[in-house]
Parts: C-alpha cells; structure tokens; sequence
C-alpha cells in the first residue's frame, strides 16, 4: 500500500510495528490511547536492550528523551502541545509520530497560513447540499479539528503563528470549553470533544511577530521548544535516517560515502559558526541552516548523481548542491558563500590534498561562478 503513495503518513508506514507493539502493551493508558505513554516513547525514539523486547524498535526521532517524555505527558493532560523551534528542527515528524502513536491517525491536520479562516478549524457547509436541503449536520463539513474532537483523537495545526489572530482566537474556546457551537441549527449544534481529543500545534520561532499567540492562548498550551540539533553524532544520525529513507522510496541503489557526510556536517557548522559572529542580518545567510537543509542538499547531490552522474556521490557534486541550494539571495548570499569557500573550504582542501575536500571546493566554486 505504501507503494502507492508518494509519501506514506506515520501510521501506514510503521503500521505492523504499532500493530506488534499494541499487541504486547500492558501499561495503562489513557482516555482511548491505541499505546501507552512508554509504548509511545519506545515507538518514536526507538528501544533499547534494556527494555527486553523480541524485537528492535528503530529510532525515529532524534532529540533529547525529556522532550518527547514531556510532549506525551501533556498530551495526556487536557492541554494542548505546542512545539517551537527553529525551521527543520523535526517539530512537525514528532507531531505526526505522536499522532500516529497515540490514535494511529496523523492526517487531521490544519496548515496555518495568512488565509487560514476560522471555518478551517471548525466547519463550513457545503452549499449544494443547503439549497436542496436546508442547513443539517448532513450538510455540514467538519473540519480536521472538528472530526478530532468527535473522534476523541489528535488534531494538527501546523505554523500556528502564521494564522491571524481571529483564527487563533477561535482556537482557545476549542481548548478550554472543548465544544464548538453550531449557532446556524436549532438542534444537535454542539459538538463535544470526545476524551482523548487533543490538539498538537507547531511554531516557528523565527515567525515571531508575525502574528504572536496572546496570553490566553498561551496559557492553554504547553510548550516544548525544541533547538536545532548541533551534536555532530546526533546530526549524522538524522542524514543517515533520513537519506537511508530517501534512497528507499526512489528505489536508488546509491553509497553514501562517510567522508562525504563528514565534509557536509563540518561545512554547515562552519557556516552556522559564521553566522553566530556575523554583526548583521546582511553578513548571515538567508537559510536557516537546519539538519533538514543538510538532508535537502544531501537529496539534491544524490538525485543529480543518480539522474545526470555515473550513479556515484562524488564531493564535486555535494558542493555544488550546497551553493545551489543556499544561494537564496543575489548577490548577498553568493557573496558570503564565496567568501566562505575562499576562507574555510579552501584552506581545508590544501591540508587534506587527498581527501574529498578539494572536490568539495572545485564543485562549490563553479557553482558559484555559474550563479554569480
């Protein structure tokens, strides 16, 4: 079945193993939870041998125990979950992995835009059906939001500060009443959140101001911040989970060479390292440097060599896909990344003559030259 889509959700994909777990789950569970809160931890960050399991549960999202641990208990309690965090720091993996966990159903999900309205999150009409028949909950179009609460299941929102204030108004009646009013019909107009209804929202700390949460609807969410993933070991861990998926669903039969890893995370700490002593917004790149960059530009070099190369990831390529896929803004980030493969890449090249970086350099440089 997963064959048949381009990208699979959560409870597809992992389908028999949340199957095995729930058939071995003991531990108690609230409300109409399919696993327990462990279970939930063990099926998002993976087991361990001390958990004595038959089989091994893999790890699916990196980051700090505390902050999955912390994302579950509130989603246990009658609040809602935010999570805040800079682009690509995997707030939205983690929230259809909870999902998926929690209910086996990640796809009610509303994504918060500037034309976001309230009938996203609660309900519209479908008109045809008003005309012939008048208004009735037959004639009705829940929202994602809406069908969690009758379900009693999780509900997503997506860039929840990219929403006007008016739709996140809306937000907090859902949350602390738990029912939405139907003023438009005479009976059956309240819907009421089922137990085990909650809502997941994501943030992005870098959309601050844009349209910020007010104090009350502050205070109906938990927050979990989560940072951008610095540890080189735990980033590896990611770009190799990530691309290990890639390869599988293009069916590419590609190596990743470890050095070739090593030179893209020692780049895009450099580049985070500049970024942090840069004195203004001008000296900074545009991208915000997140691992889900590097697993973009990792995706952008293997498709390249797979589709126009000899089927091998060579460094030439990896740099060119780095300057491609950063160079947001001309001239202003062509002129940073020249800068830095001038004064990092190639003094890294002439102390490692063997190694990939002087390939990393030539293909970073003509990429450069062409764009310029």
């Amino acid at each position: 079945m997963t064959d048949e889509m381009l990208r699979a959700p959560a409870e597809i994909k992992y389908a028999e193993e949340l199957d095995w777990l729930e058939s071995i789950d003991d531990s108690p569970k609230p409300f109409s939870w399919r696993l327990s809160p462990k279970m939930v931890r063990l099926f998002v960050l993976g087991s361990e041998r001390s958990d004595g399991l038959d089989r091994e549960i893999p790890q699916k999202w990196f980051g700090d125990r505390s902050f999955v641990e912390r994302s579950i208990v509130t989603l246990a309690s009658d609040r809602g979950l935010l999570l805040i965090g800079d682009p690509g720091t995997g707030k939205s993996w983690l929230a259809e992995l909870l999902a998926a966990a929690i209910c086996r159903n990640s796809t009610l999900v509303v994504q918060g835009t500037a034309g976001t309205t309230e009938d996203h999150i609660k309900y519209s009409w479908n008109v045809s059906m008003v005309i012939a028949k008048g208004q009735s909950r037959d004639s009705m179009i829940p929202s994602p939001i809406m069908t969690a609460m009758e379900a009693g299941v999780i509900g997503r929102f997506e860039e929840l500060t990219r929403s006007t204030s008016d739709v996140q108004d809306a937000l907090i009646s859902i949350l602390s009443e738990k029912y939405v009013s139907i003023p438009e019909l005479d009976t059956d107009n309240i819907v009421f959140a089922q137990p085990g209804f909650s809502i997941i929202a994501t943030a992005n700390s870098r959309d601050r101001g844009v349209n910020d949460l007010s104090s009350a609807l502050k205070r109906r969410f938990n927050f979990v911040r989560i940072p951008v993933v610095t540890n080189k070991r735990s980033e590896a861990e990611i770009v190799r989970f990530r691309t290990a998926e890639l390869l599988r669903r293009h069916q590419i039969d590609l190596e990743l060479p470890p050095t070739l890893l090593d030179v893209l995370l020692q780049s895009f700490a450099d580049l985070r390292a500049a970024a942090a002593s840069a004195t203004s917004d001008d000296e900074k790149l545009e991208s915000a440097l997140s691992t889900a960059e590097q697993i973009g530009v990792l995706e952008d070099a293997i498709l390249h060599s797979q589709f126009f190369g000899d089927r091998t990831l060579r460094a030439e390529t990896l740099g060119g896909s780095l300057v491609g896929s950063l160079a947001r803004r001309s001239p202003e980030d062509l002129a940073i990344l020249n800068k830095f493969w001038h004064g990092v890449v190639e003094p890294r090249s002439k102390k490692d003559e063997d190694g990939e970086w002087r390939g990393f350099l030539e293909g970073g440089c003509q990429a450069i030259s062409t764009l310029s």
